[in-house]
């Protein structure tokens, strides 16, 4: 058959018959089958020539004002930002023009593409030859107005393969054709690596756009509560549950409280985020929060959170009440699996999850992972001393009586200062307490054993943590690298203590545990100098629509700068399985690191060189982990806590991700 154009096709059939013709040709056939606006317009489901369309034009080959943009963007919906927005495809067959396509008519790209005519192709083939083929003949991106920022950008789908050639071709062209300067907007991990050295291209990441965010979600929920603004938050300062507290950095640990403000960026995946999500209460960084509610402080207001906004207003009487009838309703008591039965110090293989009431949470569910041996990972090995023994040094050393009588003095139950020295005061003469001459001897015979001259962590493990609606994650205490006989019996002590923080009694008040039935094992366990640490969960905690993902958070040395919260953000990307891509959503601004100290514990050093913590090849590699240990607990998701040294990968814990209610 000879090739016939397009544009005589149309005077010779019509736009009706074109129609038909053009799905019954092989595309071969067409000349031209880059078809013009203008040729397009005046062919299917377009108006008359001579008059407009009420869908506006299909698209315009430049854009010269803002005037020009508006009619054709639409605004996302489901960002951070109201991002008005176009699609733009650059057909690199027809000397690379490009198309600002009117996305208030055209979803994708490729409706735009097949509705037009410029490309026949659809589904699998389409998008492989224009997403993942380096040859791909359309560029397919999307300018936006960057609000935070204040400039424009363009930037390509996540899971996008585009070469840096293409990348330089598309900001040489928009920049040709669009009435301002646009930057580039890297969406992953592998576009801001094949991004980095392209020369003279102008570039926001992630990580600027973080730096002038004025908001963030960090919990969606709705409560009601006291506004307490805290300029420095210390012992002196005295939280109550039903206070809504604005701090100006995360803390390491506060009790249960009604909802919380940051003034400045955290981490999201900080103990302290995590606890306020199995609160169920509202959670959110806004910029400069002290001055922005200084006319709060002290007031009883309804706050609520949502993905783009917050609002606070003055509570009234009826909300007031109706929070004294849910404060007025008891809490069933909740009693913590255990077992004091067992004498046995076990290792971590030879524990399973099951045996959280025998060896605690932390150390029988990093057994569960020992156990099942996944390729590719490494459980630290470890030691663990059952809750047995922990009632019996609480006996022995004439502590329990104690422990009862302060329980049951009311102005230990309602003076909360009171109370926070009477657990200090309980932590002393626990960590001033003798050690069973037994089980001292067993466990350093043990330790000599198995970690010889190498340093361990001793970590608390309760039978108190991961309960149902009830995350333990930060309340308890770990000694870090802890080096020689009499250090070794002190923190194990520190750990039996740290079972009465005030942080932990507080938070398990609010669960209503029984806190009589709560008992700490100790996991002494081989140090890990990290390169890298930090912290990933099997699920988007921020968007319950992208289920599928991994959100990591990670910084340089050892990890308790990430769970900590710390003063600097961390670096935190997303994987998304569904399109096989690594967004990166901030890089890590720490100026220094924690790695162990040669005579014992911890100490700070600065960074020096590159202060990117994850590559990509990082990234999936701790997807796959990750993916794999929520297989291990039957597909429920998981708070992970992983560390990267010497090129392998190491889990220290998983825990249940608890969202709230």
């Amino acid at each position: 058959m000879k090739s016939i154009s397009i544009e005589r096709a149309r005077r010779l059939l019509g736009a009706g018959s074109l129609l038909l013709l053009l799905l019954l040709l092989p595309s071969s056939v067409l000349v031209g089958a880059t078809v013009a606006d203008d040729v397009a317009q005046k062919t299917v489901g377009t108006a008359p020539r001579g008059t407009k369309s009420v869908f506006g034009p299909r698209s315009l080959p430049a854009l010269t004002t803002r005037a020009e943009f508006e009619p054709l963007s639409r605004v996302y919906t489901d960002t951070q930002y109201a991002l008005s927005h176009i699609m733009f495809v650059i057909d690199r067959q027809s000397d690379n023009r490009i198309y600002y396509v009117n996305s208030k008519r055209y979803r994708f790209h490729k409706d735009f593409v097949n509705g037009t005519y410029l490309s026949l192709e659809r589904g699998r083939e389409f998008f492989e030859n224009n997403y993942l083929k380096p040859n791909r003949r359309f560029i397919l991106g999307t300018i936006a107005y960057q609000t935070p920022l204040r400039r424009w950008t363009f930037e390509f789908w996540e899971g996008d393969l585009i070469p840096a050639a293409q990348i330089k071709l598309a900001s040489e062209v928009i920049n040709r054709t669009f009435f301002e300067r646009v930057a580039y907007k890297p969406n992953s991990l592998r576009q801001e690596e094949a991004s980095a050295g392209i020369e003279k291209l102008e570039r926001v990441l992630q990580s600027d756009l973080a730096r002038e965010q004025e908001y963030q979600a960090l919990n969606v929920a709705r409560g009601i509560g006291r506004i307490h603004i805290i300029d420095k938050l210390d012992d002196h300062v005295e939280i109550g549950s039903n206070e809504i507290l604005v701090l100006n950095e995360v803390p390491l640990n506060i009790p249960p409280v009604a909802g919380i403000i940051i003034a400045r960026p955290s981490t999201p995946l900080s103990h302290v985020n995590l606890l306020a999500k199995s609160w169920g209460v509202p959670n959110a960084y806004i910029k400069n929060a002290h001055q922005l509610l200084k006319q709060y402080d002290g007031w009883w207001v309804t706050f609520e959170t949502v993905r783009d906004k917050y609002t606070i207003k003055r509570a009234d009487v009826n909300q007031l009440d109706e929070y004294q009838k849910r404060l007025a309703v008891r809490l069933d008591v909740m009693t913590p699996r255990f077992n004091l039965s067992i004498r046995r110090l076990a290792g971590l293989s030879e524990q399973r999850a099951v045996m959280a009431g025998v060896y605690g949470a932390k150390s029988a569910n990093l057994g569960q992972v020992t156990g099942a041996r996944l390729s590719g990972i490494v459980v630290p090995n470890g030691l663990t001393i059952p809750i047995f023994y922990y009632d019996q040094f609480i006996k022995q050393n004439k502590l329990e009586d104690s422990i009862y009588e302060m329980m049951n003095d009311q102005r230990f139950v309602h003076d909360p200062a009171y109370r926070r020295a009477r657990l200090a005061e309980l932590r002393e003469r626990i960590r001033r307490g003798e050690l069973n001459d037994e089980l001292r001897v067993a466990v350093l015979k043990r330790v000599r054993a198995e970690f010889a001259d190498r340093g361990v962590f001793v970590r608390s493990s309760s039978n108190a943590e991961d309960l149902p609606n009830f995350n333990g994650a930060g309340l308890y205490s770990t000694v870090p690298n802890v080096r020689g006989e009499s250090q070794l019996a002190e923190a194990i002590k520190t750990v039996w203590a740290s079972l009465w923080n005030f942080e932990a009694y507080e938070a398990r008040e609010r669960a209503g545990i029984d806190h009589a039935k709560v008992f700490m094992a100790v996991l002494i366990q081989e140090g890990i100098n990290a390169d890298s640490a930090g912290v990933m969960i099997t699920t988007d905690p921020y968007d319950r629509d992208n289920r599928g993902a991994i959100y990591i958070s990670a910084k340089r040395g050892l990890g308790s700068k990430v769970v900590d919260g710390g003063k600097r953000i961390a670096e935190q990307v997303i994987f998304r399985p569904r399109s096989n891509s690594v967004r990166v959503l901030t890089r890590s601004d720490e100026e220094s690191l924690l790695t162990f100290d040669e005579s014992g514990g911890v100490k700070e050093v600065p960074i020096i060189g590159e202060r990117a913590v994850l590559t990509d090849a990082m990234v999936r590699r701790l997807a796959r982990a990750a993916t794999s240990v929520k297989r291990i607990f039957g597909g429920r998701e998981q708070d992970i806590e992983w560390v990267y040294m010497g090129g392998q990968l190491y889990i220290v814990q998983s825990r249940p991700f608890i969202e709230g209610s």
